[in-house]
């Protein structure tokens, strides 16, 4: 299988009205937004769109919507992530059956597993699907880490064609590489403020919070690294990442709904158990997002 894309994926926000119904049509004024600034791919129903709080219905018909809306316009990566094998397959099958390019596969969280179990779960998607599959690994949030090894084995199959790295260790994610780059796999910065040293190690690029508020930036300083512009990659990079610490003062994704309801845009209300930013918090941002320029008038 071939690249799904280069540069920079945003991990979008879902809308929600203030009775925490879906606004579809905020949605789709997001996605008019990205692919009018340049962003690469999109990435539906994940950590920063609430996947976890949207029910089975929700789910699918924000996906369905979005593929539907999206035609063909960017890549669409669609969250289909679990702790339920069984489940995780299921929505992966209805990702392709409506036309997703991708999907987004974590490994299993609160349960948790072992090595060999994170494989057969991951294993079980692939078998059962034929999309291509981007492993999600965030130990911070499943607690626990895909080790380089088993990334490695995951690699070996088909339809596994990348990994969003957000286990926050180099070392660790330069392993990754070495031990793939022979094989058909893509390798993803999951982390905003990690996406230059990844890229310079052989990543293809990032899976970015930062881009619902920022998407023409972070596109630049993604493609700037990948086309090895790093003189330009640099000062890109170091512009824009007090902006990446902005986006994680509080548990993503409440300060980019935030910053994105200050800029005006369709964003709407958090669904419990996460709730509105501080005041003292949201001052922080404001301050550097004024600083950054641009996003929002002084």
């Amino acid at each position: 299988m071939s690249t799904i894309f280069t540069g920079s994926c945003v991990a979008m926000i879902t809308p929600f009205h203030e009775d925490g119904t879906v606004d579809y049509d905020g949605l789709k004024a997001n996605i008019d937004r990205h692919v009018a600034e340049g962003t690469d791919a999109l990435l539906i129903c994940a950590t920063t769109g609430e996947g976890a709080t949207l029910s089975d219905e929700e789910h699918r018909d924000v996906l369905k919507a979005s593929a539907e809306y999206i035609d063909g316009r960017i890549p669409f990566i669609a969250g289909t992530g679990s702790n339920d094998t069984r489940y995780s397959v299921s929505l992966t099958q209805f990702a392709e059956s409506i036309g997703a390019d991708a999907a987004l596969v974590i490994n299993p969280y609160y349960n948790k597993t072992t090595q060999e179990g994170i494989y057969q779960h991951i294993k079980a998607v692939a078998d059962n699907t034929n999309i291509p599959l981007i492993v999600y690994n965030v130990p911070s949030r499943t607690g626990s880490n895909i080790l380089p090894a088993t990334i490695a084995r995951l690699a070996k199959l088909p339809t596994v064609q990348g990994v969003k790295e957000a286990s926050g260790d180099l070392s660790q994610i330069a392993e990754v590489i070495e031990l793939t780059r022979d094989d058909d796999f893509d390798v993803y910065s999951g982390n905003d403020d990690q996406t230059l040293p990844i890229i310079a190690l052989g990543g293809k690029g990032v899976i970015s919070v930062t881009a619902n508020i920022a998407p023409k930036a972070v596109h630049d300083m993604a493609m700037a690294c990948v086309e090895d512009r790093m003189d330009e990659a640099r000062k890109l990079f170091l512009a824009i990442n007090p902006l990446n610490r902005a986006m994680f003062y509080e548990n993503n994704p409440i300060p980019v709904k935030a910053a994105m309801k200050l800029m005006g845009l369709d964003s709407g209300v958090l669904r419990l158990p996460l709730v509105p930013m501080t005041e003292a918090a949201q001052s922080r941002m404001v301050e550097v997002m004024k600083a950054y320029g641009g996003l929002l008038d002084d």
